[in-house]
């Protein structure tokens, strides 16, 4: 009876085996690429929020609020794609702040992975 169970009891075979890893690794290497991209989102938005709630920062004129987000992200080393990515309005006493680019990440051969934030916020000058 041993015997008829030992048959069904086998391994992973080594085609088995090599393919997972092969899908293991096609999954890593994409989670790798599309990690910076979106650390720097998350960056970027951090800024952004923060200085939507700051009231210091609000109460500056449109030029300098523009001039302390650039100061920001250099700091941070984060670049936008382009420099009217962010778009920051004063309309009626209320600041809106328009963040809207796309990332192209290169990923296998020809196949790229289009990234596309866009976030608003909108804060009321003191």
């Amino acid at each position: 009876m041993e015997h008829g169970i030992m048959r069904y009891q086998k391994g992973a075979s080594f085609l088995s085996t090599l393919i997972v890893l092969m899908v293991a690794g096609i999954f890593f290497t994409v989670g790798f690429k599309l990690f910076s991209p979106y650390w720097d989102h998350m960056t970027i938005n951090s800024i952004v929020k923060t200085t939507s709630e700051d009231p210091d920062e609000l109460a500056k004129p449109l030029r300098q609020l523009r001039g302390d987000l650039d100061k920001k992200l250099y700091i941070n080393q984060v670049k936008l794609p382009a420099k009217d990515s962010l778009q920051v309005t004063l309309k009626e006493g209320v600041y809106h702040f328009d963040l809207a680019y796309e990332m192209r990440v290169p990923m296998f051969f020809n196949i790229d992975a289009l990234l596309t934030f866009k976030e608003h916020y909108e804060a009321v000058r003191p």
